[in-house]
């Protein structure tokens, strides 16, 4: 009975002992950004990779006045890097499309926390465009060519691919191929060069290559524009510290376009202001993406 009560005993202790030891490494990990004085910050490779330095420097400095840490901006290879940097720890935060957000949310059993979107992606859209003159409309694509953006891309893919089916049209059989450019940049190429017959992106991408003059819009031109739904957020892990997950969230909401500071980074992310989100906001997206056999 002895022998039987100090096993139980020292079971109980070194169960004791674990928990501690798991719960001391949690708490490390969650403060790591702390720790080592560095914010890792990354985002989906959704433009070139020089563009997304470009606009990311500015927001940068900003965020590392707010947080008191060295701000890195840490380019990845793919939209899945982006999901596994941030739930392998490599990443501290992710500017994530609504369906990347859902890829990391489900990978990680909701242990991630989108912060904030830009008021504009409450209700974003993609825009379908062709240099075909006969394509006037989506039943216009059966039997032609269509470019996607990266198969992980909500605004590139996963939505207009929704509005497509919701159409009756179904790009595996209906179409007579389908390519995947890998960004919205990149789509457009491809349209404008002959690539393919037509194409869908972003809408935010499309308006500012035509803005910028990298694309005419005689030449390529916008034949059907999606509904809106919910799009990109900048997400953290769950158990970041709660301190450092309030800073940069009051920073976010505390950009203001009528300052010089406030102008150039909200123009730089093609935002009128950043407002708060939840996980809630995307169950559209992880709806349709499941839908779509899209989400595994």
């Amino acid at each position: 009975m002895k022998n039987t009560m100090t096993v139980s005993l020292r079971r109980h202790v070194l169960k004791t002992l674990c928990a501690a030891v798991a719960g001391t490494m949690l708490i490390a990990g969650a403060a790591s950004a702390q720790s080592n004085g560095v914010l890792r910050v990354s985002a989906i490779p959704d433009e070139s990779p020089t563009e997304l330095q470009r606009k990311f420097k500015p927001l940068g400095e900003y965020l590392a006045k707010a947080t008191g840490l060295k701000v890195e901006f840490t380019p990845v290879t793919d939209y899945a890097a982006s999901v596994e940097g941030l739930i392998n720890r490599k990443i501290d935060m992710v500017w994530f499309g609504g369906f990347t957000f859902v890829q990391a949310n489900v990978r990680s059993k909701g242990q991630v926390t989108p912060l904030v979107q830009r008021e504009e992606d409450e209700k974003f859209r993609s825009v379908f465009i062709t240099t075909v003159p006969g394509i006037t409309k989506l039943e216009d694509l059966k039997g032609k060519t269509l470019a996607f953006g990266s198969e992980s891309s909500t605004s590139g893919h996963l939505m207009p691919r929704s509005f497509l089916l919701q159409a009756k049209i179904n790009p595996d059989t209906d179409l007579k191929r389908i390519a995947f450019s890998g960004a919205h940049d990149a789509t457009v190429a491809a349209v404008a060069g002959g690539k393919v017959d037509a194409g869908a992106l972003n809408i935010s991408v499309w308006e500012k290559l035509v803005e910028s003059k990298k694309v005419d819009p005689k030449q390529v031109r916008v034949f059907y524009t999606t509904p809106g739904y919910f799009d990109y957020n900048w997400t953290v892990r769950t158990d970041m510290d709660p301190a450092l997950k309030k800073k940069i969230t009051d920073a976010f909401l505390a950009l203001d376009g009528s300052t010089a500071e406030g102008k150039q980074i909200l123009d730089l992310q093609r935002a009128t202001k950043f407002v708060p989100t939840r996980t809630a906001n995307y169950g559209a997206i992880e709806a349709a993406a499941r839908n779509a056999g899209l989400l595994k």
